[in-house]
C-alpha cells in the first residue's frame, strides 16, 4: 500500500458516513412531514432516503495482492465512493387522525415512512464507523510522524 493509502481509504470513508449522518438527519428532520412533493396532483408525504455505499474496485483478490506485494506499477483504488441517495419504497404510515388538515375523506393522514428507531440505529452505525475511521487516520498521521523522526536522526 502507498503512504498516504490508509489515509485515502480512510478519508473516503469519512466522506460517505457524514453524508450517511446527514442523511439520517434529513429523515428525522422530516418525520412528521406530510406534504414532502406533489404527484399527480396531490400531496405526498416525506419518503425516507438511504445512502447507498460501494467499494471503489471491484477488482479480485489476486489483483489486490498484486498491488500491494508492488507487481502492479498503477495500484488499485481502495476506499468507498456513494453511488446513490435511493427513497425506502416501503408504503407510509396511514393514521386515523380526522382533525389533521392533510386527512381524507374517511379521516386518514398519511405519514412518511420514517422509522425513528431505523433511523437510531443507523445513526450509531454510521457514527461509530466515523469514529473508527477518524481513529485510523490518527493511528496512519501517528505513524508517518515516526518515520520522520526516525529519518530525521
Amino acid at each position: 500500500m502507498k503512504l498516504f493509502g490508509a489515509m485515502d481509504t480512510s478519508a473516503s470513508a469519512l466522506t460517505a458516513n457524514r453524508l450517511r449522518l446527514d442523511t439520517i438527519a434529513a429523515n428525522v428532520a422530516n418525520a412528521n412531514t406530510t406534504r414532502a412533493r406533489m404527484v399527480n396532483g396531490v400531496w405526498e408525504p416525506y419518503r425516507r432516503k438511504i445512502v447507498e455505499v460501494t467499494p471503489k474496485t471491484n477488482d479480485s483478490f489476486d489483483d489486490l495482492l498484486q498491488a500491494a506485494i508492488g507487481n502492479i506499477t498503477g495500484g488499485v483504488e481502495q476506499g468507498v465512493r456513494v453511488t446513490a441517495i435511493k427513497e425506502d419504497t416501503t408504503p407510509f404510515k396511514r393514521v386515523y387522525d380526522p382533525e389533521h388538515p392533510d386527512a381524507d375523506a374517511e379521516g386518514y393522514v398519511l405519514l412518511p415512512n420514517v422509522d425513528m428507531m431505523k433511523e437510531m440505529v443507523d445513526m450509531i452505525s454510521a457514527s461509530r464507523s466515523y469514529e473508527a475511521n477518524v481513529t485510523v487516520l490518527n493511528a496512519a498521521k501517528s505513524m508517518m510522524m515516526k518515520a520522520f523522526e526516525i529519518n530525521g536522526k
